[in-house]
């Protein structure tokens, strides 16, 4: 799958930065292989998920090795081909205690949604699991946002139905009242915007999801051993 799009984000003053978004994957239903498909979400009691201060949400052991970190806008297309392919693989290694993921979310998308801000919303919605837990909830409700429920673009979700996949996935009521009240919507959409900083700065301009990266290294996810390569 490929497209290449280019989003222009918004002026601060007379200065008006602008973002270009590839969206570069060789993935589709072209009969790519679903890594470890039939695992699931991840399922250890043990595995853990911490709301972090800039938004980032990590999801592991506490002890786990090696960290990612995986910059995804909730309604881009090949972020949900990524979680697809590579997302049970994922969970059976933080599951393992091999690796731990730090999702960013970004909102490139916000404007070719219905409402104008759905990557904004999806992004608080996944924060007030996360920040709720468990980690097994917050796992579910982001595997769902990213495959099954993932909108096309020109729609979205309503925050009662995130609310609703929230339920789904074991959600606590604190959490369901955090999305339908948009407590962390504010919040979230300025985090999102320093993501899109921190991963443009890292890309040298151009601020392209999924990105996946070691540390300073970005992963290359066309490579079907990407997961296997960071986390033996």
């Amino acid at each position: 799958m490929s497209s290449r799009t280019t989003y222009a984000l918004g002026a601060v003053a007379v200065v008006v930065i602008a973002l270009i978004v590839f969206f570069a994957f060789r993935w589709g239903s072209d009969g790519a292989e679903v890594r470890n498909d039939g695992y699931g979400t991840v399922r250890d009691e043990a595995v853990t998920v911490d709301l972090q201060s800039d938004g980032g949400v990590r999801l592991g052991r506490p002890e786990a090795p090696k960290t990612i970190e995986i910059y995804e806008d909730p309604m881009c297309p090949a972020c949900g081909s990524l979680e697809t392919l590579y997302g049970q693989e994922i969970a059976q290694k933080v599951d393992e205690g091999k690796l731990a993921v730090r999702y960013r979310f970004v909102n490139f998308l916000d404007p070719k949604s219905s409402s104008g801000d759905y990557s904004t919303r999806a992004t608080a919605a996944l924060q007030c699991v996360a920040d709720a837990g468990p980690a097994v909830t917050f796992a579910k409700f982001h595997d769902t946002l990213f495959t099954d429920r993932q909108p096309e673009e020109g729609s979205g979700l309503t925050d009662e139905e995130l609310a609703s996949l929230a339920t789904g996935a074991g959600a606590p009521e604190p959490a369901l009242d955090c999305i339908t009240d948009g407590t962390r919507r504010t919040q979230a959409q300025d985090q999102a915007g320093a993501a899109v900083d921190d991963l443009a700065a890292a890309l040298d301009g151009d601020a392209a999801t999924p990105a996946v990266f070691d540390v300073a290294t970005k992963i290359d996810v066309n490579e079907p051993e990407w997961v296997q390569q960071v986390a033996p």
